[in-house]
């Protein structure tokens, strides 16, 4: 009786997937999410075991109640909320959205599947372990019964015998830092490869002599005065030349000085410019008209 019942749960839960399917071909999206509230709600009370029409209230507090009691995931909770939520926006504001129903399909088709593998598969194996369970005893397991708190106790004293106590575990332990212990003696005594080596080369007792060289002593040569014997170089003008206050063009000019004048050049600033010393100061001039004698 209750897998008739079971039976016609599930027809009804598929006839009303299929409903909701041919009304979104029909582009009729507020009753299509109507009807796909209508067969979560009746899901939830085929899960729950309860019959009759709930309220949006009812229905809320028992899908958090079947995922609660661990009837239903985390996933198929919000999938289930989901659904109920868009199907009271098409009961009470008259909501005709396509991609609401839609979604909405689309939620109730993945939780169809989930109802059907899961859900259906337990309900119909439990009363199959039930009565195998029930058929299965005996008046020999019975009197095993009786007989099992002795057993109870033996595997128990076994099972308490076949775990490592601290005792067990020290005794390993003793053996292990015994040969640690005898590594480390045996580092300390035996003598270093340094010294060994070190105490096997022999001490001659000859010193080497050894034969010093007279060092030559080389004279320093007197310092030549080069720069009196540097002839002098005589910078001329070639053309008439402007004095510039930097080496640039556009740089300030400070005065001009004509072909063949004699200037007292200090250093080339650069390709272009040289420095020389004029009035008191140095000053730049082109390098180009200055020719040396």
């Amino acid at each position: 009786m209750a897998g008739s019942n079971m039976n016609n749960n599930w027809e009804r839960i598929q006839s009303g997937v299929r409903n909701t399917e041919r009304l979104i071909r029909q582009k009729d999206y507020n009753s299509a999410m109507i009807k796909t509230r209508q067969t979560l709600e009746f899901m939830v009370r085929t899960l729950s075991g309860q019959t009759g029409s709930m309220n949006d209230s009812d229905l809320k507090e028992m899908i958090d109640s079947l995922y609660q009691g661990r009837q239903i995931t985390k996933t198929s909770c919000d999938r289930y909320h989901k659904i109920r939520m868009i199907g009271n926006k098409a009961v009470h504001e008259g909501d005709t959205s396509a991609s609401n129903a839609n979604l909405a399909f689309q939620l109730l088709s993945q939780e169809l599947d989930v109802f059907s593998n899961e859900y259906m598969n337990r309900r119909r194996s439990s009363p199959r372990t039930a009565s195998r369970s029930s058929s299965s005893r005996s008046p020999s397991s019975r009197s095993s019964a009786s007989r099992s708190p002795r057993n109870g106790r033996r595997r128990y004293q076994k099972r308490r015998r076949s775990r490592l106590t601290p005792y067990d575990l020290l005794k390993l332990l003793i053996p292990v830092v015994c040969i640690l212990l005898i590594f480390f003696v045996v580092r300390l005594i035996k003598p270093k490869p340094e010294e060994t080596e070190s105490s096997s080369i022999p001490v001659s007792s000859e010193i080497p002599i050894e034969t010093t060289e007279p060092i030559e002593t080389i004279e320093p040569e007197p310092e030549t005065d080069t720069d009196a014997e540097a002839p002098s170089v005589v910078y001329r003008t070639t053309d008439v030349l402007n004095v510039r206050s930097a080496p640039s063009a556009e740089s300030d000019r400070l005065g001009k000085l004509n072909a063949g004048v004699t200037v007292e050049y200090i250093r080339t600033e650069n390709e272009e410019w040289a420095v020389i010393l004029y009035d008191g100061q140095e000053a730049y001039v082109a390098s180009q008209y200055l020719t040396t004698q």
